[in-house]
């Protein structure tokens, strides 16, 4: 589909050796935060995280005071799942150096934590929650229904708005390039008429891909794979990704 065919066109490096180390930390820090939100797994010798941060500092300790199990009860249901107890312990046994770098850095994240929850529709969009102020609460994607803000979501968006005939809205796709004498009316004339079965073919590929697909961005342009050689092609305008070409 070729838009163009219808006329528009800390800030110090922390050095921790990469033996087991980085997957303990990988795994710490995005459990713990789980573990704070649900309040479960805590065991009764470790004290109950009210924050995030709160978490991070009370793993940490437990690490520095070498009480293994305290810390391995900080972590989610889900790290547990993926890291037995006895697997953890031989970890902190083998490395304790790096452990404790591990605590080290975790007592000073490099930036404010930030609690989401990420909930599925029924119809398959995803709503996104924040918890703030000891409440959660709903995030712009509640609002914001074809949101362009990064190349996933504003393909996701894209094929939404196709799917709906919002013609008003896939016309905010247009780059400006392309988008001179063409409006919402003669994107349906075209879309709909000569270039429908093209279409029909191209958004449900898309769509199927979309949930694993890995983009490429290189600075204002960004590129999703889909099908066997199919490629959408995106660009960055005014701070919105817009489709450029899918084919």
């Amino acid at each position: 589909m070729n838009l163009a065919s219808i006329k528009l066109q800390p800030t110090g490096a922390l050095l921790i050796p990469r033996a087991a180390v980085a997957a303990v930390a990988a795994i710490c820090i995005a459990a713990i935060c789980i573990a704070t939100i649900t309040a479960v797994g805590c065991g009764p010798s470790a004290p109950l995280a009210r924050t995030p941060t709160e978490a991070l500092q009370n793993y940490a300790d437990a690490i520095d005071e070498g009480r293994v199990e305290d810390a391995y009860s900080l972590l989610s249901d889900d790290a547990k799942s993926n890291m037995s107890l006895e697997t953890f312990r031989r970890l902190a046994t083998e490395n304790p150096a790096e452990m404790r770098e591990v605590a080290w850095a975790l007592r000073r994240p490099g930036s404010l934590p930030v609690v989401t929850a990420e909930i599925e529709t029924p119809d398959g969009e995803s709503v996104t929650l924040r918890y703030e102020s000891g409440r959660w609460r709903i995030g712009v994607s509640a609002i914001d229904l074809y949101s362009q803000a990064s190349p996933r979501q504003a393909v996701k968006s894209f094929v939404l708005a196709y799917e709906r005939g919002r013609y008003d809205v896939l016309i905010r796709f247009v780059p400006d390039a392309k988008r001179v004498g063409l409006d919402a009316e003669k994107l349906r004339a075209a879309w709909e008429g000569p270039q429908k079965e093209e279409m029909d073919r191209l958004i449900p590929a898309v769509k199927t891909a979309l949930p694993t697909a890995v983009f490429e961005e290189v600075g204002d342009r960004a590129t999703m794979p889909f099908g066997a050689v199919g490629t959408v092609q995106l660009v960055q305008e005014h701070g919105l990704w817009k489709i450029e070409d899918v084919d």
